[in-house]
């Protein structure tokens, strides 16, 4: 893997929850142009469906969403090979996201339909233990068919300490909870929000200055939060509606490197919005079509936004402008089978 090679790793439904993916797929992205070139499916593990990386070795980790749910831990190895380390059960349904929490020690998966949150221990290779905890969420919402119980969608952990934020889409509350780095058990404290009902809590963020966004897949908006000077609470400091297009689920969302603007993906209308972001809070300045169907991840890198469209079986390519952070498109998509997440990995991080 030369210096200045790039890889994207895809993780894809398969065929075991109806997709059309093989696993996990890897492209060659050209740092200096932003294209993408498909090299092949590097791991055949059923429905990936979100990709993460320890902070510090050449370990990826995928969520297998699956009714019995697990996840997989494989080694990275020269030109981004895969090698299987490790297969651990989740104790729950339908895991679909995960991170390594900020003392590298232990890997945090949520189970959407099982509404908890696993917590597995990393040894000093960063292969996962069978978990060690399995926080359990309650609470229910008004949308009758999506928020019966808790459905645990993002797990957040500060980077800097042993809190960890989880955004639950069936109970309308991003929980705030504290990993213990000794006996790796996850103690809920309480809600840091508590969205309107029916909000849909699914992805969250934090913008550059200070402020907690938040994605709304039920209400179609992106909300966002700020510390209350009273107990440092979070109180909801504004909002907006992401797309006129309706129905809108949107999925994803993700900042500029200086914090300028902030983006989200907008399944239904197939779309990506553009907020300008400043300490007022944002303001939708541009809605861009994706390109493809159902647009469920994007990521930035460098100059350019990656969408993964689920229902189009394929990746698009947009280059973002740098004054008014508007995405255009670039090129042809790439094919690839019911693609959920991107995850950048370069060549800084592999350890050949």
């Amino acid at each position: 893997m030369g210096a200045n090679d790039e890889y994207v790793f895809v993780g894809c439904y398969t065929g075991e929850t109806g997709g059309e993916g093989e696993g996990i797929a890897l492209l060659r992205r050209d740092p200096a142009t932003g294209d993408l070139t498909r090299l092949g499916v590097v791991a055949r593990t059923p429905s990936p469906s979100f990709l993460a990386q320890h902070p510090r070795l050449p370990v990826l980790y995928a969520a297998n969403e699956l009714a019995a749910g697990r996840v997989s831990a494989f080694a990275v190895g020269p030109e981004a090979s895969l090698t299987p380390l490790a297969v651990r059960s989740t104790g729950g349904a339908a895991p679909c996201h995960l991170a390594v929490a900020s003392d590298a020690r232990h890997l945090l998966v949520t189970n959407y339909a099982g509404g908890s949150v696993a917590v597995f221990p990393l040894d000093a290779d960063g292969v996962p233990g069978e978990h060690c905890d399995l926080l359990h969420l309650e609470g229910r919402g008004p949308v009758a068919d999506r928020q019966e119980g808790p459905h645990p969608h993002m797990v957040a952990p500060d980077p800097n300490g042993p809190d960890v934020l989880i955004s639950d889409l069936g109970s309308d509350r991003v929980w705030r909870a504290r990993l213990d780095p000794i006996s790796g058990r996850l103690v809920l404290a309480g809600p840091a929000v508590v969205a309107t009902p029916g909000t849909g809590p699914r992805h969250l963020l934090h913008s550059a200055d200070g402020a907690l966004l938040l994605v709304g897949e039920l209400a179609g908006e992106l909300t966002w939060y700020r510390p209350d000077p009273a107990d440092g609470g979070l109180l909801q400091a504004g909002g907006a509606t992401t797309s006129a297009g309706k129905p809108n689920y949107p999925s994803e969302l993700t900042a500029g490197r200086d914090g300028r603007f902030v983006y989200v993906a907008n399944r239904g209308p197939d779309t990506v919005s553009v907020f300008s972001w400043e300490p007022g809070g944002g303001t939708l300045v541009a809605e861009v079509a994706v390109g493809g169907v159902w647009p469920r991840h994007i990521a930035l890198l460098g100059d350019h936004l990656y969408v993964a469209n689920e229902r189009s079986h394929n990746v698009t390519i947009f280059r973002i402008d740098p004054d008014t952070g508007i995405p255009q498109s670039q090129g042809e998509p790439v094919g690839e089978g019911s693609p959920t997440c991107l995850l950048r990995w370069s060549g800084i991080q592999v350890i050949g």
